[in-house]
């Protein structure tokens, strides 16, 4: 079972790339120039990777793998960064510690 979805997987990357290369192909290099896709095709491709991404994510369900694909910028932090509450609380002033005097 697990050899039909790596065959499965490998033809919707292949699908996604070439989909993908076409797009970036016939994009103008201006934003001033006219697209030469019509506004149908472009809703229709971009269904095609709506589904090719859900059929990638079934896949990884039914493998037991977690999906956390997600577009990142080059300077963005690979890990979240946790804060704990209580940590911020015992950096905060506390009440009598504000008290104004005149």
């Amino acid at each position: 079972m697990s050899e039909h979805f790596t065959k499965e997987k490998r033809i919707l990357v292949a699908m996604r790339k070439t989909l993908g290369g076409i797009v970036r192909d016939v994009t103008p290099s201006s934003s001033a120039l006219k697209s030469p896709l019509s506004a149908a095709t472009v809703e229709d491709i971009k269904m095609c990777f709506g589904l090719i991404a859900a059929r990638e994510r079934e896949i990884a369900e039914e493998a037991g793998v977690e999906i956390k694909d997600r577009p990142r910028y080059v300077d963005e932090p690979k890990q979240d960064n946790v804060v704990s509450i209580d940590a911020l609380k015992a950096t905060l002033p506390s009440s009598s510690d504000t008290k104004e005097t005149d």
